[in-house]
């Protein structure tokens, strides 16, 4: 299996492929819950569309043997209304981090830890854009050993520091009722 993970700049059709909702008339995401959810279902494939097309992009891909297989949301932290306006996720200094937000791995793909290999290259993304930090709010197991797959597109806090990644302070934020933590990885 050749693993391989890429910018999402010139890759909409990949990135629909990953995370874009196929049922007609469905609702989903479409990855825009961190970017700014008051953008109408019916709007957010072309506003994602428009990010595929501009530098830098709104995160990366991972392929398995050259098929879209899973989408790791990255970018500055001040891209994200959301985390701009948290409650819940506090701001640790006056820099931009980049920040990881989103994980998804297609079904028949998971289990293979693309999230691993998502990471990693999202990490590579950020640092060759110019990225200083890259932070992430990932959720902690703690007695659990899974997490089902609505709570854990967070990433968790064992991911993150198998990349590097630091506790660098607590959050009031939860996914799936387990307490999320702001991680971060120094890139300079």
């Amino acid at each position: 299996m050749g693993t391989e993970v890429r910018p999402a700049v010139g890759r909409f059709d990949d990135f629909y492929e990953v995370v874009g909702v196929k049922k007609p008339g469905g609702q989903g995401c479409w990855c825009m819950s961190y970017r700014d959810s008051r953008v109408a279902n019916e709007d957010r494939p072309e506003f994602m569309r428009e990010l595929c097309a501009q530098e830098p992009g709104p995160g990366v891909l991972a392929y398995v043997d050259d098929t879209p297989a899973g989408w790791c949301s990255v970018a500055p932290r001040s891209t994200y209304r959301r985390l701009m306006n948290s409650r819940t996720i506090p701001f640790l200094d006056d820099r931009d981090p980049w920040a990881v937000v989103c994980f998804v791995v297609r079904a028949g793909y998971r289990g293979r830890g693309l999230m691993h290999d998502l990471l990693e290259g999202a990490v590579a993304h950020a640092a060759a854009k110019g990225a200083e930090v890259v932070e992430g709010y990932p959720l902690e197991l703690q007695n659990d050993t899974r997490v089902d797959v609505i709570s854990g597109y967070v990433g968790t806090t064992d991911l993150f520091s198998s990349h590097g990644f630091d506790v660098a302070g607590p959050t009031t934020a939860h996914s799936g009722h387990r307490p999320r933590w702001m991680m971060r990885r120094e890139l300079g």
